[in-house]
């Protein structure tokens, strides 16, 4: 089972246009649609949809939307009551693969409620094969949560997808409290080793990145590097993956199906390369679907992702 928690859930909203989109012009929609959201609850449908058990943690309340839309789409949850309700992220799909994001902030998250989270997260972790921490926080919550909940969660493999002030925070502790998986992109890559972004688009730079992170004590860097494709390093070694061809339609939520495809594999006992190849798969596979769309297992094609030893990692 995976088990994720989504500390900053959301419904996230897309409206498709047919034309560019411009700044201070009125525009008509061509579709609208609405899906349950949140870096964490991204996996679990991507999860679900392939046939695996996963249970969401989120906060929620009886009645909430998000809630709603969760069991209608036939997704397990816990959820712990709070005073808000879900945050609404708008995305603005144009035609050609485009995107513009407007998300909310989302409510302010009581002590009590995180601390309902971390004890719901304490209840399932014996029974998970890997719980997923992701996304934003949400206020009131400290920026060093994920470094809490690590702590408590010793002994569970953990993956982690973050960035800002929260993966910095993690970052902090590297040596002392670290997650089996980090999953960053180019942006949260650099943001962990000072290296620019851009630079990091190339494979080879970016596994030399992520290789500073496995010194450090992270077990595991899937690093996901948008049209590149990504990389994965271990203690091992590492690994190219490149994406195949796609006429992008949505980016949101490829790198959650990434996380989501890597973890599949790894619940059948894929190796390191299989498992970046089924990551890429699923990633290139989302980026392809409409809206905030989740691939299932009939929209992957394996066969399209090549992967590489980058044996000369060692040698730089």
């Amino acid at each position: 089972m995976i088990v994720t928690l989504t500390a900053n859930p959301s419904i996230d909203r897309t409206v498709t246009l047919t034309e560019p989109l411009h700044r201070g012009a009125v525009h008509r929609a061509a579709t609208v649609s609405s899906h349950p959201g949140g870096k964490g609850v991204n996996v679990s449908r991507v999860v679900a949809a392939a046939g695996r058990a996963t249970i969401a943690v989120l906060p929620g309340n009886a009645g909430d939307p998000l809630l709603r839309e969760l069991g209608a789409a036939g997704i397990r949850y816990r959820a712990v009551s709070t005073p808000g309700i879900a945050r609404t992220n708008l995305t603005v799909a144009e035609a050609d693969g485009t995107t513009t994001k407007i998300n909310e902030p989302g409510p302010a998250l009581p002590t009590a409620c995180a601390d309902s989270l971390a004890g719901v997260l304490d209840g399932l972790a014996n029974a998970a094969s890997w719980v997923v921490l992701s996304g934003s926080l949400p206020p009131g919550v400290p920026a060093d949560w994920y470094v809490a909940l690590l702590r408590r969660l010793r002994g569970v493999p953990v993956a982690v997808d973050a960035s800002d002030a929260p993966l910095q925070a993690l970052a902090t502790e590297f040596g002392s409290v670290t997650p089996r998986l980090l999953k960053p992109n180019t942006e949260e890559l650099g943001q962990l080793t000072g290296d620019d972004p851009a630079d990091l688009e190339d494979p080879l730079a970016a596994a030399h990145a992520a290789a500073t992170l496995v010194g450090y004590g992270v077990g595991t860097v899937l690093a996901t590097l948008g049209e590149a494709g990504a990389v994965l390093v271990t203690p091992d070694g590492a690994w190219y993956a490149a994406a195949p061809p796609v006429a992008p339609r949505s980016t949101v939520g490829a790198g959650d199906s990434a996380l989501a495809g890597y973890l599949l594999a790894d619940l059948d006992g894929a190796g390191p390369a299989e498992r970046l190849r089924c990551a890429v798969a699923y990633g290139s596979a989302a980026a392809a679907l409409p809206g905030t769309g989740v691939p299932g297992p009939h929209d992957i094609d394996l066969d399209a992702v090549s992967v590489t030893a980058l044996n000369a990692l060692h040698n730089r």
